[in-house]
C-alpha cells in the first residue's frame, strides 16, 4: 500500500466458487528465468483512472502487473502503454499490493478499500489469490474476521510478502496488524502493533525467519518464531513515507513516497541495524517498486491528478 490514501484470532472466512480451494501447489524445482529483455526505460499508460498503488514484475510471465485502487481489476501494463485486464473479480474492491508468487504459479493480491479514506466505514482486509498464469481465482481469504475486533474496527489490507514455505504475509495499516495466511488458506494475527504509531505498509520476507515492515519513517523486524520480540530497526536516517519494499542485489530498496526517493539498505548484524548503500531519486510521487532483471522500476500513480499512471527505472547513487 498512502499519500493520501497512503496515508486477524480465528479461522478466515474463505469465500470461493464453490468448493473449498486446494492448497498451494508444491513449488516447480526449477521456476523459470527472468527473460534478460528489460523494459522500456519509462511506460505511460494509454489511460488514467485506475490508480495503481501497487506494481509487480511477473519473471514466470514475463510482464509487468499493477494493482488498481478505482478499479479493482489486476492489470498487465504493457511495453507500449496499453492496459488489459488479468483479474477481473467482483469481489476485488480496491487491489493495492500484488505479490507473484511464482514457484507457486500464484499471484496474491491485497483486497481492500480505498473509500476508508475518503468516506469513512469500516474498510475491508482480504487476500485474493489468482492464478498467476491464467488470472482464475483460488481463494478469496477473510483477514479482517481474523483480528476479532468489535464493530467499530477499521481496516485496509495493504501489501503482501510470502515466505519460502508459501506463507503469505499480509500489513492491515488501519488495524496496525501484520496476519499469516498459511497452505491452506486459514489466516491468523501474527503481529498487532500495540504502540499506537503509524501503520504498517510495505512488507518483505527474509530467509532467516522474519519480516521486515515499513511503518511510517522507521522499518521495524517481526521475528516469525516470537513476534511479540517485534523492534525497530535502528537507521542511520529517518526514511519519510515508506511505502513498497523489495530485495534486488542482497539490498533492501524501500519506496519514500513522500521523499520522491528509492532507498537502498543493507544491514551486518541481521537487521537490528541498517545503513544506506545507495539513494535513486525520482519526480513523480510513486508508491511501490517492482524488481526487472537487475533493475528497480517504480510505479507512479497519479492521486490527485487526470495524468495517466506510469511506471519509471530509477538509477541509484
Amino acid at each position: 500500500m498512502r499519500t493520501p490514501l497512503a496515508l486477524i484470532v480465528a479461522a478466515a472466512l474463505l469465500a470461493g466458487c464453490g468448493a473449498e480451494p486446494a492448497p498451494p501447489p508444491a513449488p516447480d524445482p526449477e521456476p523459470p528465468a527472468a527473460p534478460t529483455d528489460l523494459l522500456p526505460e519509462t511506460i505511460v499508460a494509454e489511460r488514467g483512472g485506475f490508480i495503481p498503488e501497487g506494481v509487480e514484475y511477473d519473471m514466470r510471465n514475463g510482464r509487468l502487473l499493477t494493482g488498481s485502487l478505482a478499479e479493482g481489476s489486476v492489470f498487465e501494463m504493457h511495453a507500449d502503454g496499453r492496459v488489459t485486464e488479468h483479474v477481473s473479480d467482483p469481489e476485488l474492491v480496491s487491489s493495492v499490493g500484488i505479490e507473484a508468487d511464482e514457484p507457486r504459479d500464484r499471484l496474491l493480491v491485497a483486497n481492500a478499500d480505498r473509500s476508508v479514506f475518503q468516506d469513512g466505514g469500516a474498510g475491508l482486509a482480504k487476500l485474493g489469490v489468482y492464478n498467476l498464469t491464467s488470472g482464475e481465482r483460488i481463494a478469496m481469504v477473510d483477514l479482517a474476521a481474523a483480528a476479532g475486533a468489535g464493530d467499530d474496527a477499521v481496516h485496509f489490507a495493504n501489501d503482501v510478502a510470502v515466505a519460502d514455505d508459501g506463507t503469505a504475509y499480509v500489513t492491515d495499516t488501519r488495524a496496525l496488524i501484520v496476519y499469516a495466511v498459511d497452505g491452506d488458506y486459514a489466516a491468523t494475527v501474527l503481529h498487532r502493533f500495540e504502540d499506537g504509531g503509524a501503520g504498517p505498509n510495505g512488507i518483505v520476507h527474509h530467509p532467516g525467519g522474519y519480516l521486515l515492515v515499513a511503518r511510517g519513517a522507521g522499518l521495524w523486524k517481526v521475528p516469525l518464531d516470537e513476534p511479540s520480540a517485534a523492534a525497530e530497526v535502528t537507521l542511520p536516517e529517518e526514511i519519510p513515507g515508506q511505502d513498497g519494499m523489495v530485495w534486488t542485489a542482497g539490498r533492501l530498496a524501500i519506496v519514500s513516497n513522500s521523499g520522491n526517493r528509492v532507498v537502498a539498505l543493507t544491514s551486518a548484524d541481521d537487521w537490528t541495524t541498517a545503513e544506506v548503500a545507495g539513494v535513486a531519486p525520482y519526480e513523480t510521487q510513486a508508491t511501490t517498486a517492482a524488481v526487472v532483471g537487475d533493475h528497480v522500476y517504480v510505479v507512479h500513480p497519479h492521486f490527485a491528478d487526470e495524468d495517466p499512471p506510469s511506471v519509471s527505472r530509477v538509477a541509484f547513487e
